[in-house]
């Protein structure tokens, strides 16, 4: 599989490359230029089919030409010592479960592939690379375990002051680890636009070997799309009608992943998400995109810091403008049909669902013209351990749960005793010295 960018279909690049210079010089986004015909094989697929054993299948089919299937297998085994979980709660009601992880973000899976097929790469091809991502914590513990003991990777994390979380000591470059934490007199605002300020200076990049671990880097994202295979090898013997998927929003990464698994031939019938800024409902009830109406030669780059995968998505519909009417099934979801969505799921099942995972549940209950009536099921997919948004749980019920004992890391907060910077200069010269 090659892969071009959003704003320049016209050149290719392998799989390597799109993961190591993740941001293309054009300000685009890389995607995948074609997929496979898997069908015959997600078909094939039962309950018992592993999590990791689809990964490793779908990484050997997508990038083949890279790497060895056994390669990919190992990859895949490595990356994926946990697994989502797929629940049955009513007759035609599952849950797709991301949050079983070490962090209890779902972000955990991404942050783990791509970080072994970037080792991967830098064993067979020489050379090392260098994470640099804005964070409060969810991505600091993933990536800080993920690289822990890789001998060609680092991550520089950028943290709000006062933010300094999901991390160890033993973690720290000047403690022989493969992190280096920095401080930002400022929010989380200010951290993201010192990392595009960084990323904006080409010299800097390539010095470095700079790329990301959020959903910019195509390489975090192509492992989204092994969700929906893997659920549909749990439920395909449990349905007799069709399957949507209602999800988060989010930045999009999950909708645009349910897309490609489609583009990849997989079995499913729709994805159901609540409006935002960027996604409305049309007067006929169909999906259209805010940002379309604009020309991409007339945005800026896309962000490296705080990623929107609406590019991506808009490629999608460009491709296929069918899909924006028959795939895509946004709903108006307001703070009261959030919460008495999220008051339902526990009365009901028992389920403490967080905000995103609410408003997927009302948005899911407000397009149910679209399956009511045939039998289908409804996907409902849960990012996030719901204790990671305990204030939200606590307010609507009245009571939250809390992480498991192994999810605490993500929330545990560190003490630096490092001055503040409030530069790009001032990072890059803590990188030159420390790196």
């Amino acid at each position: 599989m090659k892969f071009t960018s959003t704003r320049n279909p016209s050149e290719s690049v392998n799989f390597a490359k799109a993961v190591l210079d993740c941001m293309p010089e054009d300000g685009g986004l890389y995607i995948p230029e074609e997929f496979a015909d898997l069908r015959k094989w997600i078909l094939y697929t039962n309950e018992n089919t592993s999590f990791s054993s689809i990964a490793g299948t779908l990484t050997s089919a997508c990038i083949n030409t890279e790497f060895s299937p056994i390669i990919c297998e190992t990859i895949a085994t490595k990356a994926f010592p946990f697994s989502p979980k797929v629940q049955k709660i009513d007759e035609n009601l599952f849950t797709l479960e991301l949050y079983h992880t070490p962090s209890g973000s779902h972000k955990e899976f991404g942050v783990s592939y791509l970080v072994n097929c970037l080792e991967t790469i830098l064993t067979l091809q020489g050379g090392t690379a260098t994470f640099l991502d804005a964070t409060t914590g969810e991505i600091a513990s993933s990536l800080a375990r993920a690289i822990r003991g890789k001998k060609n990777l680092k991550a520089v994390l950028l943290f709000p002051k006062g933010f300094v979380r999901g991390l160890i000591k033993e973690d720290f470059v000047w403690n022989g680890g493969n992190v280096l934490p920095v401080e930002v007199d400022g929010d989380e605002k200010c951290c993201h636009e010192l990392v595009r300020e960084i990323f904006a200076n080409r010299s800097l990049v390539e010095k470095y070997n700079l790329t990301v671990a959020n959903t910019a880097n195509i390489g975090r994202l192509m492992p989204q799309t092994f969700f929906y295979p893997y659920a549909f090898s749990q439920l395909k013997n449990q349905v007799t009608g069709g399957i949507f998927y209602a999800m988060p929003c989010g930045n999009y990464s999950n909708l645009v992943a349910g897309l490609y698994s489609w583009r990849l031939s997989l079995p499913v019938n729709g994805f159901i998400c609540p409006t935002s800024d960027e996604i409305k409902v049309d007067l006929e009830g169909n999906c259209e995109i805010m940002d379309s109406i604009v020309d991409l030669k007339n945005r800026g780059n896309a962000d490296p810091a705080s990623p929107s995968n609406l590019e991506r998505l808009e490629e999608i519909f460009t491709t296929s403008s069918l899909m924006l009417k028959h795939f895509v099934y946004p709903a108006q979801v307001s703070k009261e049909e959030t919460e008495a969505a999220c008051q339902k799921l526990f009365k009901d099942y028992g389920i403490y669902a967080n905000k995103s995972t609410s408003r997927a549940y009302a948005a899911a209950l407000k397009r149910n013209d679209i399956f009511g009536d045939e039998g289908s099921s409804v996907v409902l997919v849960m990012r996030d351990h719901p204790a990671l948004d305990s204030e939200f749980i606590r307010h609507t019920l009245g009571k939250a749960p809390e992480l498991p004992n192994e999810n605490p890391d993500s929330l545990i907060p560190t003490e630096l005793k490092h001055p503040c910077v409030s530069s790009s200069e001032e990072v890059m010269l803590i990188i030159a010295d420390e790196l």
